[in-house]
């Protein structure tokens, strides 16, 4: 007896090829969406004070590098400054250290819709790619006006408005426009940062938990 030819069940093969199909387009929509959340958004200009490539706004030449990266929505980064910030401004200023800082964003989580991490940050960098000289200051006004976590956070105008205080008026288009408003996130994400402040000295991150780490800060801007 013959055996019986078997038959292509078509069947199979197109919910098969549907199910291809389906991982593809999947697959794309991922990809799309991972490359949105990275985006950078308008690169801004670099300096010598600015690196549009680190996001470091710097101070000082010393030997001995000091990087800290802050969230502007964060109530522990405003406690570090008031409690270090003076110190590590001095000790730049003497040229003991260079003091780089990096303003990011990874609290929007914290101001209802309104993304005031990612605006205060890109309003930052605003400030710190036009008006270099103008950073500290302004950095101290949006610590000192800092809005409690789960609320809306303050206006774009309201930034705009402490960098003409900080006598940054260049920047205030910029913030305005929120030109840099994507950065901050992007850098967060190419620095791994999940937790602010973060502290790095020479590269090496710090465990501001760890008295023994926070005593080779303390003992560096002394």
């Amino acid at each position: 007896m013959a055996q019986a030819q078997s038959k292509p069940n078509w069947f199979v093969i197109g919910i098969s090829a549907a199910v291809v199909v389906v991982l593809i387009a999947l697959g794309v929509v991922v990809v799309w969406m991972n490359n949105r959340a990275t985006d950078g958004g308008p690169a801004p200009a670099s300096s010598k004070a600015f690196s549009a490539e680190t996001g470091a706004i710097s101070f000082g030449t010393g030997k001995d590098k000091v990087a800290v990266f802050v969230d502007f929505q964060c109530p522990v980064c405003k406690n570090f400054e008031e409690q270090f910030g003076p110190s590590l401004e001095k000790a730049a200023e003497s040229n003991k250290i260079t003091l780089s800082y990096h303003p990011i964003a990874i609290l929007d989580r914290y101001s209802q819709n309104t993304e005031y991490s990612s605006r205060s940050a890109g309003a930052a960098v605003c400030v710190a790619s036009q008006e270099p000289d103008k950073y500290l200051a302004f950095a101290q006004l949006l610590f000192d006006n800092q809005p409690e976590e789960n609320t809306p956070g303050l206006a774009t105008s309201q930034l705009a408005d402490f960098a003409k205080q900080a006598g940054a008026d260049k920047a205030a288009s910029c913030i305005t426009d929120e030109t840099y408003k994507k950065f901050g996130a992007a850098q967060a994400d190419s620095h791994q940062i999940n937790a602010t402040p973060t502290v790095e000295i020479n590269g090496k991150r710090l465990d501001l938990s760890n008295q023994a780490d926070l005593q080779k800060l303390v003992k560096l801007i002394s």
